[in-house]
């Protein structure tokens, strides 16, 4: 059997209010851009997914990973979307396109992508994870959770087709380099890593001994292609289940827990990762607090089959609250750390150029020595 792409490529065109959601005319434009590109050919099926003020072209097609016809298109879907963020006046219209014309490939021109290509099982569930106001780091725990750590996936204990666990790919997104562990013999190994999550981002989720992706992240940061504070990145995951992989249940276990993440108002503070059904996911509370919808779907021969509002549920109830009580206790502590982020982490938001104005203004510590320079 041939292999089978699956590609969530999004972007933040302009919001509606604000930073709070897209408007139903982004919404019937993407799906017009989408039905042509399928009627003509170049896709085997698309939907239109969104949080916030996100719009993610989730789509199927048989050319590849990093194809430059399935990239351009997408490019010219956000450029079309950005247009009518201007006439209707939505703020930050096109702010996540940093280039003025497309080069190849929309990696590092903006948007987040994420894709991966396999051959399509005879049952093929496929989960695709969208999150607002946070960075690609807020992927590492949940997908840690979903493939090693036994206390979520009992599958890594009980079955003989996961037993021996899988390998991770992580990403240095500031020394643009990668690393590959396995598990679980290099589990502490890779917790070394990917608990900084604002530095080394999990990829990739591979089968144990190949090259066959059974989960993939978006990796860009949007601040350091800037140079600057453009907003969050609002990442993808895309994630495969069932049949040798974490059941159902498995995957989406790790979002009961609503884990604190970077982003939030202004790109600049820590808060809960709250799971929330679609008709939620228009975050309005200090522009947040983070949010994560999950869009289940049954794949077959490549058309999409749902999606199924997957957090729609109310066993997440209770995770909703807790991230609502842990949204409480982090407001109340204003512009201190750490809910607002560390000073490393603010260098691309616009604190600097406060700091910038008020830099002459210091002076030395009468009869101090500098830092570092103390003598024995």
């Amino acid at each position: 059997m041939s292999e089978i792409t699956v590609s969530v490529i999004k972007a933040d065109i302009g919001g509606y209010v604000g930073h709070s959601a897209i408007h139903p005319e982004h919404v019937v434009t993407a799906r017009g851009c989408l039905d042509k590109a399928v009627s003509d050919g170049l896709l085997v099926d698309a939907k239109v997914g969104s949080v916030g003020d996100d719009v993610a072209l989730i789509m199927s097609h048989a050319r590849g990973v990093d194809d430059e016809r399935i990239h351009k298109f997408a490019w010219d879907t956000f450029v079309t979307l950005t247009e009518v963020s201007k006439r209707l006046k939505l703020y930050g219209a096109g702010q996540d396109l940093l280039a003025d014309a497309f080069s190849g490939n929309v990696k590092g021109m903006g948007p987040g992508c994420a894709e991966f290509a396999f051959v399509e099982r005879k049952s093929e569930p496929i989960f695709v994870f969208l999150a607002d106001k946070t960075e690609p780091g807020a992927w590492n725990l949940p997908v840690f959770k979903m493939f090693a750590d036994p206390f979520t996936t009992a599958g890594l204990v009980i079955d003989p087709s996961m037993h021996d666990g899988f390998e991770f790919e992580v990403q240095d997104v500031l020394e643009h380099k990668k690393i590959r562990f396995a598990c679980p013999e290099e589990m502490y190994d890779l917790l070394v890593f990917i608990g900084a999550q604002s530095r080394y981002v999990i990829k990739h989720v591979y089968r144990k001994g190949g090259d066959e992706a059974v989960a993939v992240t978006s990796t860009d940061r949007l601040n350091l292609m800037a140079g600057r504070y453009v907003g969050k990145d609002d990442p993808v995951l895309i994630v495969r289940a069932q049949s040798g992989l974490p059941a159902v249940g498995e995957v989406l276990e790790p979002f009961a827990f609503p884990h604190l993440v970077a982003g939030w108002m202004r790109g600049s503070h820590h808060g809960p990762l709250m799971p929330v059904a679609v008709d939620d996911a228009h975050p309005t509370r200090f522009d947040g607090p983070p949010r994560v919808v999950c869009l289940g779907f049954q794949l077959a021969d490549g058309k999409f089959i749902g999606p199924r509002d997957m957090f729609a549920d109310p066993s997440y109830d209770n995770a909703r609250q807790l991230a609502l009580d842990i949204t409480d206790y982090m407001r109340r502590m204003g512009p201190f750390e750490p809910h607002r982020l560390p000073l490393e982490d603010m260098e691309y938001t616009t604190l600097p150029n406060v700091m910038n104005k008020l830099k002459d203004r210091f002076v030395d510590l009468e009869g101090a020595n500098p830092v570092g320079s103390l003598k024995k």
